[in-house]
């Protein structure tokens, strides 16, 4: 190993250090009495550590590292006959099976940025043609410009009419043009929800992809089950996890589906105990559904990378895939459903379902929940109703046909510098573009049950999301240049930019507007605007018509939010609580959102122009639990944006206090946007309005069995092990050698890297080992399992290592 070796234990201590290591092993009484037998005859203490690691090892030939000879021996003691089997690498290190043999294929973006020649794509044509959906989509996308056109023109020349100059002057064209841009995107929910308000009350939807029948899954209809994680909290993830996969068995369907964690984790703990909780949940499922591991040493292009990775080893394996989230959760009976959709409908290529929120209890999140679960499926189904098989995928919650994804939807890099070149962020519209443009559909199955994750559980978390969300729409602007790509899916992209842009354009016609009002307060009308004008233009403010304007504008906002609740009363009222209280909770979110729309605009205002400027930024895994934002934070996130409330206040009251009604929900918002953010983050008032009976969702009320395991499983006292682990316990380090991707460990520079890392472990402590210290441990079996042997028996250890030893106690997976 190129170690020295340290002075051992005395001889007094060697007794209790022997019992404590092989207690921590499910030993025999017999087999204990023997080993203890052979390492007390040893002769010193050093020496009988060592013969304890070869009489665990039972006849492995020694190798001078005795930690290292033991490993497979202890593994094997732990895990018992249900293990999953160890094969051995090309070194000879010892290897847990985690992951099938690979099967490769290409997945490569050859010329991505155009369209495959014929030839390329003939292995992989549709095999159902557009033409019987195809007439209908294009007849209500007309439609539906036309209403949206001709609504913004007349709510556009309802505004002229209101404004001094009837828009005659230059900051009055500048109000008008981005009214009309923000009416019409306001418009385009409207209808979108009064389309799916009228399909969910219909109750029948000919076109819709969930119509086909079911029918027994072929045999080679192989489907893997994909979720890719970085750095999450393992103990919600493999709860969500384990509850699929529980509810999968439960269907009898089971056999034809495996499942694939694919980590991209970095941080050292996060490491150990996904390969733990892998394990512990390879045992509970045993031949029911296979489970398997995989890590990316190298982490290209995030999710997007990481599950062309996966179909790269193993995607010829399976016509189907299901991508999921870290915080996704399904049932098993919406898996199969999937699968079966995808059988009956050969032109299918991408079928997303709707998730539903549920697991928060915050108010903010609570608000979200209740939001998503009353006004989704309009939104949802409107969707639907104008995009049919050239809809949206969202990149979680949706099954894709394999083979045309792996041929069609590999993605390069953008070229060029800044923020908007490089990695594409937003990954999944591209996806399905690059999938519709191919010839295959890509639906929605709105009306699917039994698919679910969760949601922000502040606001600050959510502006956090918010953030790489909008950069990558920002990205995707790049994509309407797109060869041969749809005009839906270049409408998908505009969707996306016009999400975020909004906020700024919204901004910008507040300015303008504060601006006018201090144009006539503060400067001598101009009442000849053209030369040689005869007649005078008096300027004219028609305080009546602002009115009706703006009330029409709140029917255009507001009236989705009347639909819901129709909707509910008529189709789900046991499912959002008793009486009234699903209206009062419509009304009381309405309020908060007025509350937050203010602060989300001033967010997105920033994020649009931060991404525009090429401002970058680093990608961080969401916090899968609720967690509650401090003063601190608010006051640093939200300050500024309070003076800006506070000086918008004043100078409008300067100018003119009777227009302050008008600017007061939007500047008065912001005023208090730290203490509505702190507070609204607050666990007990989110519970507070649940025991009311407000904000309450059909997962509450009657809790699928797949959500209430994953609150259960979640809640669990649950032991997870780290990097100390690893290290410590024999166990958990036979584990985590065992799973180690080792590279160059016989070469003499290895050698000496390894023999001076574990010197400088041992001596200095875990603390004193930064994060590519401890993954350069993990990945190298040989250092893991020396530093292993060292810490039990040299004296020259770091105290810590003691300590860790006596704290942790005797552990071991489940």
């Amino acid at each position: 190993m190129g170690l020295h070796p340290a002075p051992g234990l005395s001889d007094a201590a060697l007794a209790g250090a022997v019992e404590d290591y092989l207690a921590r092993l499910p030993l025999a009484p017999e087999e204990r009495v023997r080993i203890l037998a052979a390492a007390s005859g040893a002769g010193g203490a050093r020496a009988a550590l060592a013969t304890m690691h070869s009489a665990i090892a039972r006849g492995v030939p020694p190798s001078g590292a005795p930690g290292f000879d033991s490993v497979p021996a202890r593994l094997g003691l732990a895990l018992g006959v249900d293990a999953p089997r160890l094969t051995t690498g090309p070194q000879a290190y010892p290897r847990l099976a985690i992951a099938p043999p690979l099967n490769r294929a290409s997945m490569a973006p050859r010329n991505w940025l155009v369209p495959r020649g014929a030839a390329d794509a003939s292995a992989s044509q549709p095999r159902a043609a557009r033409a019987s959906w195809a007439h209908a989509a294009s007849r209500r996308r007309v439609i539906l410009l036309a209403l949206v056109v001709a609504q913004a023109i007349a709510a556009t020349y309802a505004m002229s009419d209101i404004l001094p100059y009837k828009g005659a002057q230059f900051l009055e064209v500048t109000v008008l043009a981005v009214f009309a841009i923000l009416f019409a995107w306001i418009s385009a929910g409207f209808w979108t929800a009064l389309a799916g308000f009228t399909l969910l009350m219909r109750g029948f939807d000919r076109l819709a992809v969930s119509r086909h029948p079911r029918s027994p899954l072929d045999e080679s209809a192989r489907t893997a089950i994909v979720m890719p994680i970085c750095n999450e909290d393992v103990t919600r993830v493999f709860a969500g996890l384990r509850a699929t996969c529980e509810s999968l068995a439960r269907t009898g369907e089971s056999r034809h589906f495996d499942v694939f964690i694919l980590s991209d984790s970095g941080d050292p703990d996060a490491r150990v105990a996904e390969i733990e909780a892998w394990l512990a949940l390879r045992r509970a499922m045993g031949d029911a559904i296979r489970v398997n591991y995989r890590r990316r040493q190298h982490h290209i292009k995030r999710k997007s990378g990481n599950v062309a990775d996966f179909c790269r080893r193993w995607g010829k394996d399976y016509r189907y895939m299901v991508v999921l989230d870290a915080d996704s959760v399904m049932t098993g009976d919406c898996l199969v459903r999937l699968a079966q959709l995808m059988e009956s409908d050969p032109g299918a290529g991408i079928i997303q379902t709707a998730p539903r929120a549920f697991g928060r209890n915050a108010l903010f999140a609570r608000i979200q929940q209740f939001a998503t679960a009353a006004y989704g499926p309009l939104f949802t189904a409107g969707l639907h109703f104008w995009q049919l098989g050239e809809a949206h995928y969202w990149g979680h919650n949706a099954i894709i046909r394999v083979e045309p994804f792996m041929q069609h939807c590999a993605l390069g890099r953008l070229p060029g510098d800044g923020a908007l070149s490089g990695e594409i962020l937003s990954h999944d519209f591209v996806e399905a573009a690059l999938m519709r443009r191919a010839g295959w559909g890509v639906w929605i199955a709105y009306d699917l049950p039994g698919s679910y994750e969760e949601v922000p559980p502040n606001l600050i978390d959510e502006l956090a999301r918010d953030r790489r969300w909008c950069l990558g729409n920002l990205m995707n602007l790049r994509m309407l240049r797109l060869e041969g790509v749809h005009p839906a899916h270049r409408a998908v992209f505009m969707i996306g930019f016009m999400a975020y842009l909004s906020a700024p354009l919204w901004f910008l016609s507040l300015a303008l507007g504060t601006a006018l009002l201090a144009q006539h307060v503060l400067l001598v009308p101009a009442y000849f605007q053209q030369p040689h004008q005869l007649f005078p233009i008096w300027p004219e403010w028609h305080p009546e018509r602002a009115l009706a304007l703006f009330g029409s504008t709140a029917l255009v906002l507001f009236l989705p939010k009347v639909l819901a609740t129709i909707w509910i009363v008529a189709r789900a009222a046991n499912a959002f609580g008793r009486g009234v209280r699903a209206a009062v909770s419509v009304v009381i979110e309405t309020l908060f959102s007025a509350l937050f729309a203010p602060i989300r605009m001033i967010f997105h205002t920033e994020f649009v122009i931060a991404g525009l400027a090429g401002v970058t930024l680093r990608w961080k895994s969401p916090p899968r639990a609720d967690s509650e934002t401090t003063w601190g934070q608010a006051v640093r996130r939200h300050g500024a944006h309070t003076v800006l409330g506070l000086s918008w206040i004043l100078l409008v009251a300067w100018l003119d206090h009777r227009v302050l009604p008008w600017i007061l929900p939007v500047a008065g918002a912001l005023l208090v946007s730290i203490p509505l953010s702190v507070w609204s983050s607050r666990v007990r008032y989110g519970e507070a309005m649940r025991n009311a009976g407000l904000f309450v969702t059909p997962e509450e009320i009657h809790p699928p069995e797949e959500v209430r395991r994953t609150l259960e499983l979640s809640g669990a006292e649950a032991t997870r092990h780290a990097f100390i682990d690893a290290v410590m316990d024999p166990v958990v380090n036979a584990l985590a050698c065992a799973n180690a991707t080792p590279r160059g460990l016989l070469l003499p520079a290895s050698r000496d890297q390894r023999a001076r890392l574990v010197a400088r472990a041992l001596t200095e402590g875990p603390e004193a080992l930064d994060r590519k210290d401890r993954g350069r441990l993990l990945d190298d079996p040989l250092a893991l399992s020396a530093l292993h042997f060292e810490v039990w028996t040299a004296v020259t250890a770091h105290p810590s290592w003691s300590r860790a030893r006596h704290s942790r106690g005797a552990r071991s997976p489940s």
